[in-house]
């Protein structure tokens, strides 16, 4: 009995997505709730298991297909024995109704990759670069192509791959750099690479120019003396970690004076929804993360019951769950606020852009050595850090925005204000 496999129910306003990468090629044995193709939306990339074990005989959606909620995937024949050595037969016949100017290519291309394999997390990557995953050299068990390899391939010098590229996107839809509707433009000789946007990638782009074309945005400034939240820190991250199995960063103080400052400052966690202005009294921080995929933000639940165990612990696994594609949808939906932290990247200063439909966002930047007077009217040497609070100007004041930022520092440069809740 044929069994059809449909694409699920992807999430809220979410109703498409595309095929990244089919584990199973027609003939393959599957098992119940193995993994069979990996799909991406706006929002996340999200694995549709099989719902019965038996074959493939049939897939409808081959690798680049955009698909609906609901639409047809592929078809298995339930208690069908499969087998093994079909998997480089049947990729050409799919990559064939794709518009490519070299069909004879691309079918042997095939068939390489999915006689060695290649981990979810390499074809992301190598889909990314532009890199055909038949020509990287595995490393893993069974001649798998893991990421690494992928990204060995990118950093090593290329030519051949880099005079294919031109052929690979030679159809008038791939071509496109950017929108869809944009016009085609031809390749120049001296060397490009033409890689369609992922869904991803044109949510974020979509989503920051709302926010500048909706938003009256406007940035504001201050620096903190991280000297005394360093210590505290260095004081206590052995025991820290000893007792709660996750190392103690500067993050959950961030979050902590953030959702006290909040408190304080209800606009600030408000948002405007058409003539009415939605006060919360819960407050969901969102931690933007990033990715090769591009900027995600997993949101921080009920961030004011959290203890500081909880949220390093929060915000560790959302980062190792970011950058393997693992974080659902529902983790980052809503969010009242949120926090950025571009001094991982190294980043001095910068105005961050707020996440519609919150109005406010809070940029923290890289620690730097400087002089600075103190309160004695000494200078000393102090580890420095600025930080920027971007915000709605049509909610929040600029009073209120100050305030902001004024309530952080002092309580960064006083920890224990945290401890006591002044």
């Amino acid at each position: 009995m044929a069994t059809d496999v449909t694409v699920p129910t992807l999430g809220e306003s979410v109703s498409e997505a595309s095929v990244i990468q089919w584990f199973k090629q027609v003939g393959d044995a599957v098992g119940k709730d193995e993994a069979l193709v990996e799909l991406e939306t706006d929002k996340v990339t999200i694995e549709v298991p099989s719902p019965v074990a038996g074959a493939l005989t049939e897939i409808v959606a081959g690798d680049g297909a955009e698909v609906e909620v609901g639409a047809l995937l592929c078809r298995i024949t339930e208690g069908a024995a499969g087998n093994e050595s079909p998997k480089a037969a049947d990729p050409a016949p799919a990559k064939a109704a794709e518009p490519a100017p070299a069909p004879a290519e691309k079918a042997p291309a095939a068939a390489p990759a999915a006689a060695t394999g290649v981990s979810p997390a390499a074809a992301k990557m190598a889909a990314e670069a532009g890199i055909d995953p038949s020509k990287v050299a595995p490393s893993g068990p069974k001649g798998t192509v893991l990421k690494e390899d992928v990204q060995a391939a990118k950093s090593a010098p290329a030519p051949a791959a880099k005079a294919a590229a031109p052929a690979a996107v030679g159809g008038p839809k791939p071509a496109t750099p950017t929108y869809d509707a944009m016009p085609e433009r031809n390749v120049d000789p001296r060397g490009e690479e033409h890689v369609k946007m992922s869904k991803l990638r044109k949510v974020i782009a979509t989503r920051l120019k709302e926010a500048q074309n909706t938003a009256a945005m406007l940035t504001t400034f201050n620096e903190i003396d991280m000297g005394p939240m360093m210590a505290v820190r260095n004081d206590y991250k052995d025991k820290f970690e000893k007792k709660h199995g996750v190392k103690l960063g500067f993050m959950s103080f961030f979050v902590k004076a953030a959702v006290a400052a909040l408190q304080e400052l209800p606009a600030v966690n408000a948002e405007i929804y058409g003539d009415q202005i939605i006060y919360k009294n819960y407050y969901d921080i969102g931690i933007a993360v990033g990715t090769p995929q591009g900027l995600v933000v997993p949101v921080l639940r009920d961030a004011d019951k959290k203890s500081f165990a909880e949220i390093e612990g929060a915000i560790a696994d959302f980062g190792r769950r970011a950058r393997d594609g693992k974080l659902s949808m529902a983790e980052m939906q809503g969010g009242t606020f949120t926090i950025t932290n571009g001094g991982v990247f190294g980043s001095l200063l910068s105005t961050p852009i707020i996440n519609p439909p919150q109005s406010g966002i809070l940029g923290m930047h890289k620690i730097q050595k400087r002089p600075v007077v103190n309160a004695k009217g000494e200078i000393v040497v102090a580890n420095m850090m600025y930080v920027a609070h971007s915000y709605d100007h049509r909610i929040i004041d600029g009073r209120e925005a100050v305030t902001f930022l004024v309530r952080l520092k002092e309580m960064l440069e006083d920890p224990a204000r945290l401890l006591i809740d002044v």
